[in-house]
């Protein structure tokens, strides 16, 4: 990640490859459970949240307690998740949790919902706090500790990692380092998985979406569900055409504590129904997405 910028990536000239079953496009729906593990006065950080909120600006002076945020983070543990997982469940569609390992320790009963589930799981650092904060030694301790403390509180290890927002210079390297890891999804800058190479490794990225990310309703982007679900539908509608010539993939962002308001799980709902009435496409977990990408590639596919 020190090193030179790629802007040239595939280019005009993107694998001939197809997903599962013939599919064009890989469908994967994320859901990023933060709460618990956030900055917070109790947990010495000096400062509440900020970030993710029903309101735009803070209403409590800085270095007090929150608890307006913290009652809105709450929500999504004990309300957003429960109606996300009979969602999920209910239609029998695969779900990738980005997991900041602190929050399922904190909430048991949401691990061990998780782990009754086949979703697959990426590690969202052990606290959702930004990694470009922490100096090197930190940093892998909190990789290391994210990996351990999701398999414990999941019964299966994280085979993803993505950092809050944007990766340090050396998050890269420090992932592979640790070598539980298959891939990372610290990169916006692609519709396609791919290689890389760090300190001589082939290494895969499978590039995420702030673009498809429900944060875009506390962004003021989108307010309304049908608003929400017509730019998914949009976006789904020319990722689909395209990919009868080309591969592709569409990330779909979630939270509890946004997406799991029922006026906005509508839009959800919306789309999936979409979605359920189209062929060509695979929705799939992003650890299945990555595996199947390792499989049909070889080393000279790197990007």
């Amino acid at each position: 990640m020190s090193g030179a910028r790629d802007l040239t990536g595939y280019g005009q000239r993107p694998p001939e490859l197809r997903w599962p079953n013939g599919a064009g496009l890989a469908l994967n729906f994320v859901l990023n459970v933060e709460e618990g593990s956030e900055y917070s006065i109790g947990d010495g950080d000096g400062k509440s949240e900020g970030a993710l909120l029903e309101v735009r600006a803070p209403r409590v002076p800085a270095g007090a307690r929150d608890l307006a945020a913290e009652s809105m983070y709450e929500y999504g543990q004990r309300v957003g998740f429960w109606r996300l997982h009979e969602l999920f469940t209910s239609r029998g569609l695969p779900l990738t949790i980005f997991a900041a390992a602190l929050s399922l320790e904190r909430a048991p009963e949401v691990a061990a919902a998780i782990a009754d589930t086949d979703w697959d799981l990426c590690a969202h650092g052990w606290r959702w706090v930004e990694h470009y904060h922490l100096d090197p030694d930190t940093e892998r301790e909190h990789i290391a500790r994210a990996h351990d403390s999701i398999t414990r509180s999941v019964g299966r290890a994280p085979r993803g990692w993505y950092s809050r927002y944007a990766p340090s210079t050396q998050t890269r390297r420090l992932v592979v380092e640790h070598g539980g890891y298959l891939y990372d999804s610290d990169a916006y800058n692609d519709d396609l998985p791919y290689w890389t190479e760090v300190e001589g490794q082939r290494h895969l990225v499978v590039p995420y979406s702030m673009v498809t990310n429900d944060a875009k309703f506390l962004s003021g982007d989108v307010f309304g569900a049908r608003d929400y679900a017509g730019f998914l539908i949009d976006s789904f509608d020319v990722l689909l055409a395209e990919s009868r010539r080309v591969p592709r993939i569409m990330s779909v962002g979630l939270h509890s504590r946004i997406i799991g308001h029922p006026g906005r799980l509508a839009g959800l709902m919306r789309f999936m129904d979409h979605v359920a009435r189209q062929e060509g496409v695979w929705v799939a977990g992003r650890e299945a997405i990555a595996a199947h990408w390792a499989d049909v590639t070889s080393a000279g596919a790197a990007a």
